[in-house]
C-alpha cells in the first residue's frame, strides 16, 4: 500500500548528493546514464534484491521514428507521423506537447543507447503493431525485457554509477515547495537518510496497489496483475501530499494475450499475423484488430474469463522470435492439431463450432466484427495452434503530470516543483483516459525518453 509520507527535513543526512533516482528499472537506469553522461553525481536506490520492475515483464520493445534502423530497413518515418500515432489512438486525449517531446527524444535515445552503451538493437521488420503506420518497433535480440534491464544494469556497473539495492523509500523530505531528500527503508527495517540537489521519481505505477486500482480503474479489478508487485503507488501518493497535479488516472495497459493458467505472454503477433481469439464456445467475439490493451476486456467478459487464440505453424514460426512464447511451449502451453478437429479436442473446443469459425474469416474484406484483412495474409492452415488466454493488467498510464521539455512535476495550483522529476510510469504518459488510447510500446516509450530528459536535466 502507498504511503503518502511526507515530512519536512532533518538537521542533517547520512549521505548527501547532487542527483537521487528511486527506482531501478529501465526510467531509473537510462535517467542515471543520462546523468552521469552530464557528470553529475548520481546515486540510483532500487528497493528489490536486483533491478527489475515492469521492464522485465516485458517484451523490452521500443517504439522510435526515423532511427538508422528502420533507414537501413528502407523505412521512411518521422516524429511527426508518429505523433500522430499516438494521438489517434488516444483519441487526442493526451497533452499534445508531451507526445510531440517523447515521440522526437525516442530515436536519438535509442541511438545512443546503441552507440554510446553498445545495446545490439535491431528492428522488428516482420510484422506489424496495431495503430503503428510504421514499423519502428526496437528491442534487443532476445525480444526480451530481462535481457533490456541486463544490458542496462550492465552498462550502470561498467560506469561505476552508484546503484544500492534493497533500499525501498518511505518518506520524502519537504519544505516550501523544495524537495530535500528522502529516507530509505532496509531489509532488517532500519533506514537511512539522502539528501539531494534533485529527486527523480522512476518508482513506477500503482497497478500492484489494489485499492488504487479499484478506485481508478474498477473495471479491470478482476484481471491477472501481471505487472511488478513493487508498483505501489508512492510516486502519486507523494505528489498528491506535496500538492501536484496528476492526469489520466484512470488510464492503463491491459492485455488479453497472457497464457493461462501458465501466465506466459503470448505475443500479439499471433493475432497480427491472421490469428483470431475464441471462447470456449468455438466462437469469435469481438474484433481483435482493435489492439491487445483493449483484450483485456473483451476476454474477461467471455465465461471463465478466459478465451484461446488460434493460429496456425506459420504465425508460430514468427512468434518465436520472442522469448516468452518459445517458454510457452516448452511448459505444454501451446496446443497443437493437424485438423480443426484434432485440435478442437486438445483444446476441449466444439469441433464444428470452430471450424465455423475458421472457415467464416473472408480473404479480403470486412467481416462481421469490423476487423479488416487484407487479402494478403494467407488463411489458416495446418498446423493448427491454440492457446488458452486470460486477461491482464500490465501497468498503469496514469501519473503525475510533468513538464514535456524537463520533466520536472507540474503543481496543482500552477508551476512545476524546481527539482522533482518523475518518468516512466510515475508520470502520465500518452495512452489517453483508458485502456483504448494505449499504443503499443507506449509504456517504455515513456520509460526511455522521460528518463533521458530528467538525467540530462
Amino acid at each position: 500500500m502507498a504511503s503518502p509520507d511526507v515530512a519536512e527535513p532533518p538537521a542533517s543526512f547520512d549521505l548527501t548528493v547532487e542527483t537521487l533516482i528511486i527506482g531501478a528499472g529501465a526510467a531509473g537506469m537510462v535517467a542515471a546514464l543520462a546523468a552521469h553522461e552530464a557528470g553529475q553525481e548520481v546515486l540510483l536506490v532500487e528497493a528489490d534484491a536486483v533491478p527489475s520492475g515492469s521492464t522485465a515483464l516485458s517484451a523490452g520493445l521500443i517504439p522510435a521514428a526515423g532511427t538508422q534502423f528502420q533507414t537501413e530497413a528502407g523505412i521512411q518515418d518521422n516524429a511527426e507521423r508518429f505523433a500522430q500515432d499516438i494521438q489517434a489512438k488516444a483519441h487526442d486525449e493526451n497533452d499534445p506537447d508531451l507526445v510531440a517531446s517523447m515521440a522526437s527524444t525516442a530515436a536519438p535515445v535509442i541511438e545512443w543507447l546503441a552507440r554510446d552503451h553498445g545495446l545490439p538493437f535491431s528492428l522488428v521488420t516482420d510484422f506489424d503493431y496495431p495503430g503503428h503506420s510504421r514499423r519502428r518497433m526496437h528491442g534487443l535480440p532476445t525480444r526480451s525485457g530481462q535481457e533490456l534491464i541486463d544490458a542496462l544494469r550492465a552498462r550502470i556497473e561498467t560506469l561505476d554509477v552508484p546503484l544500492i539495492c534493497n533500499r525501498r523509500a518511505i518518506r520524502l523530505y519537504s519544505k516550501e515547495n523544495r524537495i530535500f531528500g528522502a529516507q530509505l527503508q532496509l531489509p532488517d527495517d532500519s533506514t537511512e537518510t539522502i539528501g539531494c540537489a534533485r529527486l527523480i521519481l522512476a518508482c513506477n505505477g500503482f497497478g500492484g496497489n489494489r485499492t488504487m486500482v479499484s478506485t481508478h480503474m474498477a473495471e479491470i479489478d478482476n484481471a491477472v496483475w501481471f505487472g511488478h508487485d513493487g508498483n505501489r503507488g508512492e510516486a502519486v501518493a507523494w505528489g498528491q501530499a506535496l500538492g501536484a497535479a496528476t492526469a489520466h488516472l484512470g488510464a492503463y495497459q491491459g492485455h488479453g494475450n497472457v497464457a493461462h493458467p501458465h501466465g506466459i505472454l503470448i505475443t500479439w503477433a499471433t493475432i497480427t499475423e491472421g490469428g483470431m481469439q475464441v471462447n470456449c464456445q468455438g466462437k469469435r467475439f469481438w474484433n481483435e484488430a482493435q489492439g491487445y490493451s483493449e483484450a483485456a476486456r473483451a476476454v474477461l467478459a467471455q465465461p471463465g474469463g478466459t478465451a484461446w487464440v488460434v493460429f496456425d505453424s506459420r504465425i508460430a514460426a514468427v512468434a518465436r522470435q520472442f522469448e516468452d512464447f518459445k517458454n510457452a511451449e516448452k511448459q505444454g502451453a501451446v496446443l497443437a492439431g493437424e485438423s480443426i478437429a484434432e485440435l478442437a479436442k486438445a483444446a476441449g473446443l466444439p469441433a464444428d463450432a470452430l471450424a465455423n469459425t475458421i472457415g467464416d474469416i473472408p480473404n479480403e474484406g470486412t467481416d462481421a466484427f469490423g476487423r479488416l484483412w487484407s487479402g494478403q495474409t494467407p488463411p489458416l492452415r495446418p498446423t493448427y495452434h491454440a492457446v488458452k488466454v486470460t486477461g491482464a493488467l500490465f501497468h498503469t498510464q496514469g501519473g503525475l503530470e510533468v513538464d514535456p521539455a524537463t520533466t520536472r512535476v507540474r503543481r496543482a495550483a500552477g508551476g512545476s516543483f524546481d527539482n522533482l522529476h518523475a518518468v516512466g510510469g510515475a508520470a502520465c504518459g500518452v495512452s489517453g483516459t483508458g485502456d483504448s488510447g494505449y499504443l503499443s510500446g507506449n509504456g517504455l516509450l515513456a520509460a526511455v525518453t522521460l528518463g533521458y530528459l530528467a538525467g540530462r536535466a
